[in-house]
């Protein structure tokens, strides 16, 4: 296979008019050589702790070999869009500077003049992006980003510390000291609104240039910047952070960006500055965390309460989460935050894993394009201290709904409620009033401490929400749902805090339809009335050996579409029984989606639906046959 370089230089021998012109160089002539192929890899040969880097390895020539002359990594192998002025398409120069720097038996690239050429050019084309305020762009190539910036500050902070180490292209070190003094400026200034709202409306952007910022300050100190990135430690601290733990994406929470991207920044960011801001806000959404990562009983992992998640739709983590894991670096607050334990892998695990990769046959492949972040590696250079299994059990013990039995946790923050209700017999979830796009409200979850999850709401998906349908798929729950809580029935006593009663009550809903929720012990009855006719829809997740049949006998096919004529249908799982039950026998259909859960992918999404009138009463009961 040939190189979109190659291909253009033999291009440019055909006898044609016009030069071809490669794009972003603005017509510089060919000067990068390609990097040779990789022989095949040995994976015996990576130490355990390096083993993330085989797969980067077997993707360096192909990136490389497709970059253009000016240094733009073309070929669309990082970020969107794949244009000479986005600049996190450059991230990548931290992955070609450490290859350069650090010999392996297994990295034949250390020391190869062709990358350091190719790392010369990127490193070019990365700072000419740069806008005379200090800010780099992304979408457009007259934006003055925070994304770009905040993690480009990151990467270049990281690459002129190997080159530091390496006395590899003086120059380049001259100009990435300068770059990052002016992006720093820009950064840490109070005033920027791109870089600070209050509150913020990309929380991991801006811890991203917080860690950044914090190595930069160590390979160049500077008093005025120092002061400028303690106060925005505390800035962030107060406004990064919602009242109901999570850090804020888009007015809300978000899984995948709190868990996978900002906690780690503020962990990178503690090893250059181990302010105790950054301890607190991991404190902090830890206990958040803790209401919402659902474990399963069977020791597969957590399902994810992701409903309220607003810009993406992760749905569970693995037991065992071996390289690349984007969580891996958060067990850096495990000391000082022992809870977080529960939601790492243990170090025996990794190990386990880590042995049964290095055992394999398997030829190690290059990444796929756009999958490639270099995140995975600056997150490997700080070693590795993640809990024992010991230490874990005791975390996952410490759990708020395995630790009792009976409590409503209720967090508020603009208009949101993340709301939780453990009785002996169950764990639901909800999430009401206000929300954004991707978001949806309602009941999220239903958990049983022997079962497992039972129910567990998708956002961005109006046919996986816990939902009164009505014609043309549209759910209440993609919207607004205000909630009122009751001690007791709804109607009664209102709630507004305190212990919980044994008989907790909820009644939500919009101008449409309202939904009343009674808790008590090990059942749940959800009480429906609609201005029109509509459809009670129920996400739930199934397993194959679960046993599943509706009233009239009509036994559920996993997998697959099953409808009957029935007032209810249980589940049997193991020892456990959940009974639904509607009353009066209508045309009910489960039907499989596309959904899968965890890495064997057993679990599967199935919709339960049943039509009605307009008023609709259901019972759920958890508990053995």
């Amino acid at each position: 296979m040939f190189s979109r370089r190659t291909l253009l230089r033999a291009a440019a021998l055909l006898p044609v008019a016009t030069p071809v012109i490669v794009p972003g160089t603005a017509g510089a002539a060919s000067s990068l050589p390609d990097l040779a192929p990789l022989p095949a890899l040995d994976r015996r040969s990576f130490a355990p702790h390096e083993q993330r880097f085989a797969p980067y390895l077997a993707t360096l020539a192909p990136m490389v070999n497709d970059m253009d002359d000016s240094g733009f990594f073309a070929g669309g192998w990082w970020r969107s869009p794949a244009a000479p002025y986005n600049a996190r398409v450059q991230e990548h120069v931290f992955t070609l500077a450490w290859f350069y720097a650090n010999a392996r038996p297994w990295n034949p690239y250390a020391g190869n003049a062709g990358l350091l050429a190719a790392l010369d050019a990127a490193l070019g084309h990365y700072l000419s992006l740069q806008h005379a305020d200090g800010s780099f762009p992304e979408y457009n190539r007259n934006e003055h980003g925070l994304a770009p910036t905040g993690f480009g500050i990151g990467y270049l902070a990281k690459t002129l510390r190997i080159l530091r180490a390496t006395g590899a292209l003086p120059g380049r070190q001259s100009q990435l000291a300068a770059a990052l003094r002016t992006a720093m400026t820009w950064f840490l200034n109070p005033a920027n609104r791109t870089a600070w709202q209050e509150p913020l409306s990309y929380a991991n952007q801006t811890a991203s240039g917080l860690a950044g910022a914090a190595l930069a300050l160590r390979l160049d100190p500077d008093p005025a910047l120092a002061r400028s990135l303690t106060e925005a430690f505390a800035r962030i601290a107060a406004t990064g952070v919602s009242p109901a733990g999570f850090f804020y994406e888009e007015r809300g929470h978000d899984m995948n960006y709190n868990f996978e991207v900002m906690l780690p920044e503020l962990a990178d960011a503690y090893y250059s500055n181990p302010d105790p801001h950054l301890v607190d806000m991991a404190r902090r959404f830890t206990g958040f965390l803790s209401y919402n990562l659902l474990r399963e009983p069977d020791g597969s992992g957590y399902l994810v309460n992701v409903a309220p998640s607003t810009r993406t739709s992760t749905r569970w983590y693995d037991e065992v989460r071996p390289d690349p894991d984007r969580t891996a670096l958060n067990w850096t607050f495990v000391r000082m935050v022992p809870l977080l334990s529960a939601f790492l892998t243990a170090r025996e695990d990794l190990a386990d894993a880590r042995a049964a990769w290095s055992a394999s046959a398997d030829p190690v492949t290059p990444l796929a394009k756009q999958d490639t972040s270099p995140r995975i590696l600056t997150h490997g250079l700080h070693g590795e201290r993640f809990p024992d299994r010991q230490q874990r059990i005791a975390a996952i013990s410490d759990l708020p709904y395995l630790r009792s039995q009976d409590f409503v946790e209720l967090r508020r923050d603009a208009g949101q409620d993340f709301l939780y209700v453990r009785k002996p017999g169950l764990y639901l979830g909800g999430y009401f009033g206000d929300r954004a796009s991707r978001s949806r409200t309602g009941l999220t979850f239903l958990w049983h401490p022997e079962a497992g999850t039972i129910i567990c709401v998708l956002n961005d998906n109006n046919h996986a929400c816990w939902s009164t349908v009505f014609p043309g798929q549209v759910p209440d729950s993609n919207g607004p749902l205000p909630a009122t809580y009751f001690h007791g029935a709804p109607g009664g006593s209102v709630w507004t805090g305190g212990q919980a009663p044994a008989a907790f009550g909820i009644r939500y809903g919009n101008a449409n339809v309202s939904t009343d929720v009674l808790v008590t012990q090990r059942t749940i009855r959800r009480t429906v009335t609609a201005n029109a006719a509509a459809t009670e829809q129920i996400p739930l997740i199934l397993q194959p050996e679960d046993v599943v049949t509706f009233t009239d006998g009509t036994r559920v096919v996993f997998g697959g579409t099953t409808t009957a004529t029935a007032d209810g249908f249980d589940v049997r799982r193991g020892r456990i029984t959940i009974r639904f039950r509607w009353g009066t026998p209508s045309q009910a259909t489960v039907a499989a989606g596309s959904v899968r859960y965890f890495r064997d992918g057993a679990r599967r999404f199935h919709a339960l639906r049943i039509p009605h009138q307009g008023t609709f009463d259901l019972t759920v009961t958890l508990g053995s046959a």
